[in-house]
């Protein structure tokens, strides 16, 4: 049985990775080629990614995977979504893109809806929740500060796009990607000219939109010969990191909610269309696009980015964990001694995470965190608590029973928060697979070769390949009083 191979370039917002995923009948096997940092670029007060890096890597994975001889089908790149580069007129890129953490957006969406367009006006048309590093939002922020980099752009790439752009010589826009800028319209999928118009932005500022699957072009004659490499499609899949990973949910119905769980945790729920309603808009729920027109409902939820930020704050201290010792200590402090919402502003960037804990707890009359295994019991319990609210608004929106929640992406192997996340919601949590975003992209280049067909098909491949840890209920009074405690102070 002939074997096709494909390379996934999975990039998230603290690392990337090459993965070369082979598909041989309905087996699929994943190797990891290369792993590399991506760091944001801290430069007079202004956060940038560093993307000639992300090139300089994405080339180096392809020369590590060359050496393997394999015969590859096609390449696939996702990322992190809502930010941009921009290109000149020669088509050179201009400067480094802002990283989403720049503290320049903050506050312009309040200025934006005093200013420019209502809160709900803007919901209304896009279908998008509000936050501040929402692309439009760094557009505004961009065009008013007469940035070099806009004033000069004659093409705006998002990030996959940017890097597939930098291997092809080719310029797109991807549905998934594009929908995560709150620039589109949820129902025709396409930019809306009205927002266009109220920012001073030409249309002709974006590449035409493709959808996942799409070829966007072979890699450039001068890329081959300074790698000594074949030259070989790269599809534009589904550019979102989350947009791919959903489609690896391993669902065989629709009765399930998701959450992709990492430095961002991401829960909703998968629906055919567009809901955007008096709920959705209370809630800030965002439409954001999936496969095969899906549209994926969900709520953004500040995620491990708190753990990872106190774990750098105690490495600069001179101590450092592995995960095992981390779930230890936590399963030795003292349960629900505190908690936080991990959406609180206090916890976007902070300089120091554990003191803005303390801070958190100080402002809400609790008792702050002492050691280090309570500071992250805290964050494990309050983020379980946190998905159970926010599943609550699901259970409402869903036109489908929510019977299970699937988590998936890096933070599905934290055993410990997927039993306190099962506690908290009251269903079963079926955990995995971790490589959520790079199988995702993968079947769908796979899906491009011809080898699947739909969405489903893809996930029936995938759940015969996977074997996900599962999580059953328990300690239900428990949980329900923590949570009701758990209300009462983030509204404070």
């Amino acid at each position: 049985m002939d074997s096709k191979y494909f390379i996934a370039f999975d990039l998230g917002a603290t690392s990337g990775r090459t993965i070369l995923g082979t598909l041989t009948g309905d087996k699929l096997t994943l190797e990891e080629v290369t792993r590399f940092p991506n760091q944001m670029l801290q430069l007079n007060g202004h956060f940038y990614w560093n993307i000639f890096s992300l090139y300089e890597n994405l080339k180096k994975g392809l020369t590590a995977v060359a050496q393997k001889k394999v015969p590859v089908t096609s390449i696939g790149i996702d990322t992190w979504g809502v930010d941009f580069a921009f290109v000149n007129e020669e088509g050179a890129l201009i400067g480094l893109p802002y990283a989403y953490r720049d503290p320049q957006t903050i506050g312009k969406k309040e200025e934006f809806f005093e200013k420019v367009m209502s809160a709900d006006e803007l919901y209304g048309k896009t279908g998008i929740q509000h936050m501040d590093f929402n692309s439009i939002f760094q557009l505004y922020t961009l065009k008013q500060r007469k940035d070099f980099g806009l004033a000069h752009a004659s093409r705006l790439l998002f990030m996959p796009d940017v890097l597939s752009y930098l291997l092809t010589g080719k310029m797109v826009t991807e549905y998934t990607i594009a929908s995560t800028s709150q620039l589109l319209n949820p129902e025709t999928r396409k930019l809306d000219e009205k927002l266009l118009e109220v920012l001073g932005v030409s249309k002709s500022l974006f590449a035409d939109m493709v959808e996942p699957g799409a070829k966007i072009g072979m890699l450039t004659e001068d890329l081959c010969e300074e790698l000594q490499i074949e030259s070989v499609p790269v599809i534009a899949v589904a550019g979102h990191d989350t947009a791919s990973a959903v489609a690896a949910v391993p669902a065989a119905n629709k009765n399930f909610a998701y959450l992709s769980s990492g430095t961002w945790s991401l829960m909703g729920i998968e629906t055919d269309g567009p809901v955007v309603n008096e709920k959705t808009t209370h809630y800030n729920i965002t439409n954001e696009g999936g496969v095969d027109g899906t549209i994926r409902l969900l709520k953004n939820i500040t995620g491990m980015w708190i753990v990872e930020q106190c774990l750098k704050k105690w490495h600069k201290e001179g101590t450092d964990y592995t995960y095992p010792q981390m779930v230890e200590l936590a399963q030795a402090a003292r349960p629900f001694a505190c908690f936080i919402n991990p959406d609180d502003p206090g916890f976007t960037n902070p300089q120091d995470m554990p003191k803005a804990i303390c801070e958190y707890c100080a402002r809400t009359g609790q008792n702050a965190p002492q050691t280090h295994g309570e500071f992250i019991r805290v964050i494990f319990e309050s983020l379980a608590l946190k998905y159970r609210e926010v599943l609550d608004v699901f259970r409402e929106l869903s036109v489908n029973p929510i019977e299970k929640l699937h988590i998936i992406g890096g933070g599905s192997r934290n055993k410990l928060l997927n039993q306190f996340t099962s506690n908290a919601i009251g269903l079963p949590v079926v955990a995995g697979p971790s490589e959520a975003s790079s199988i995702g992209n993968i079947m769908l280049q796979a899906k491009a070769a011809g080898v699947v067909s739909t969405l489903q098909e893809m996930r029936n491949v995938i759940s015969v390949n996977v074997e996900p840890d599962y999580f059953s209920p328990a300690d239900a009074e428990v949980w329900n009083e923590a949570y009701q405690k758990y209300i009462s102070i983030i509204k404070k």
